[in-house]
């Protein structure tokens, strides 16, 4: 295996399963020890643990809801604390909250923008502050941000197009720092 990521800590945030699991594990494959934060599945981010450790790589695992920006906070400091440096970060956080804009309520536009807007700010801005040249900000939009193909998506895509804005306008203020700042946009996916 090409091991490119070696001496490199990388931290994806709701890295206990589905796609953010997947990166977790294929940042380790490639070399980089790796933390990852979760919400509510202990075990399942332990398992995630495991299989990342199989590998020969260090990996943690760190309690820290996307939506609340002290807890966010915090596992970016314990993760630092932990590895003693951060070079890459991965914003897969988020949620989908799928209802027609007449049953949306005010507190799912709070939850939505709060797991998936300010989650990822708050974590950026705290990583940034460890992050020297070289680091590397992936985030994990949607490709909900330029196509809604369902409805009831709205809210969601809104997020996401925030995302994708936030996303340019970091990456030309952090490009010049050597800090690189990119926007994945998947479609579905499946939960593994």
């Amino acid at each position: 295996m090409n091991k490119t990521l070696m001496g490199k800590v990388a931290l994806v945030t709701g890295g206990s399963r589905s796609l953010g699991a997947a990166i977790a594990k294929r940042l380790a494959t490639d070399g980089a020890v790796v933390a990852l934060t979760y919400s509510a599945s202990p075990d399942k981010a332990g398992e995630v643990v495991r299989a990342i450790e199989a590998t020969g790589s260090k990996a943690l695992a760190v309690r820290a809801d996307a939506g609340d920006a002290a807890a966010v906070k915090a596992g970016v400091a314990e993760t630092v604390k932990v590895f003693g440096r951060l070079d890459i970060l991965v914003n897969n956080a988020g949620v989908v909250i799928m209802k027609s804009v007449d049953a949306l309520t005010l507190d799912d536009f709070d939850r939505i923008v709060a797991l998936n807007v300010k989650g990822l700010f708050v974590a950026t801005q705290e990583a940034l502050r460890y992050m020297g040249e070289g680091g590397r900000i992936i985030n994990i939009g949607s490709i909900n941000s330029d196509y809604v193909p369902y409805s009831g998506g709205s809210l969601y895509a809104m997020t996401e197009a925030a995302v994708a804005g936030l996303t340019k306008g970091l990456a030309r203020d952090r490009g010049p720092r050597g800090i690189t700042v990119h926007n994945v946009q998947p479609g579905p996916t499946i939960p593994i």
